[in-house]
């Protein structure tokens, strides 16, 4: 811990440096008001807790050099915290200030706005398998955009964009259509397995996103465009309202036994 007194601005500065590693819990000690996280790289997890016994129109502010995916941070024993799930930008402070009336926590900078900016995920190699998962998505994801680039199959099946959340991947309930077009002339495929992307020649090489919103109750709605070939493309969307908060998301085909052989594939999420 550092105090310091600014004596040209009477202000007193309390602050505590931590070299923090995935899956961190903090808490904030008595006389804290801020924390600088300097970890060695990008953190998937961790936890931040309020002070036990903050003043009223206390302001705690922390600040990391490196991405923090999924950030929590609770509020102590007998407190509440407005916005408590935030993913920490890297060199983008994050503040609340204390309500001592009501015992809660309220954001000033960030928050669960924090959540607004895109994290992109790890692209991978589309060279083999039947299924390719992206997991582990922080509760507070609003928007995820499936990215894919010069992606094929050894067959001829349309692939199929698949949600899941704890309970694992769900495989039926979608609403989903996607219509292939070559020239003016279109034909339109439909799947309640997935979101559904017209696909059915092994020549064809996709490159395209498909942008799934949260509407709420668990309901998320798909929608997007791309080229399977030159002067041949598609347009797809659908809905699918989970079971429960979405977690992951898997790229397949119909009928799960196509083998991917080229390409690569990621997504963005916010």
């Amino acid at each position: 811990m550092t105090t310091k007194i600014d004596g040209n601005n009477g202000v007193l500065q309390s602050y505590d440096y931590q070299v923090l590693t995935t899956g961190f819990s903090y808490t904030f000690a008595t006389g804290i008001t801020t924390l600088l996280i300097e970890p060695a790289g990008t953190l998937a997890t961790g936890t931040i807790t309020m002070p036990a016994s903050p003043a009223d129109g206390m302001v705690v502010t922390f600040s990391s050099t490196q991405q923090i995916t999924a950030l929590t941070v609770a509020a102590n024993t007998g407190q509440s915290i407005k916005g408590n799930s935030v993913q920490a930008i890297p060199n983008q402070p994050l503040s609340w200030v204390y309500r001592l009336t009501n015992t809660t926590w309220y954001a000033m900078a960030g928050g669960a706005a924090r959540a607004s900016n895109v994290v992109s995920g790890t692209s991978v190699a589309s060279t083999s398998g039947t299924s390719i998962d992206f997991t582990g998505l922080p509760s507070w994801v609003k928007r995820i955009t499936v990215l894919f680039a010069g992606v094929s199959t050894n067959g001829t099946s349309q692939f199929l964009i698949q949600l899941g959340d704890a309970g694992g991947i769900e495989n039926t309930g979608y609403v989903s259509s996607s219509t292939g077009f070559t020239g003016t002339a279109g034909s339109t495929i439909s799947s309640t397995a997935g979101f559904i992307i017209s696909y059915d020649t092994a020549s064809y090489i996709a490159s395209g996103s498909i942008v799934l919103n949260y509407v709420g109750a668990n309901l998320w709605v798909g929608s997007g465009v791309g080229k399977l070939a030159t002067g041949v493309s598609f347009a797809a969307g659908g809905d699918k309202t989970l079971s429960d908060t979405l977690t992951q998301i898997r790229l397949t085909t119909v009928g799960g036994t196509n083998t991917f052989d080229a390409g690569s594939i990621n997504i963005l999420y916010e």
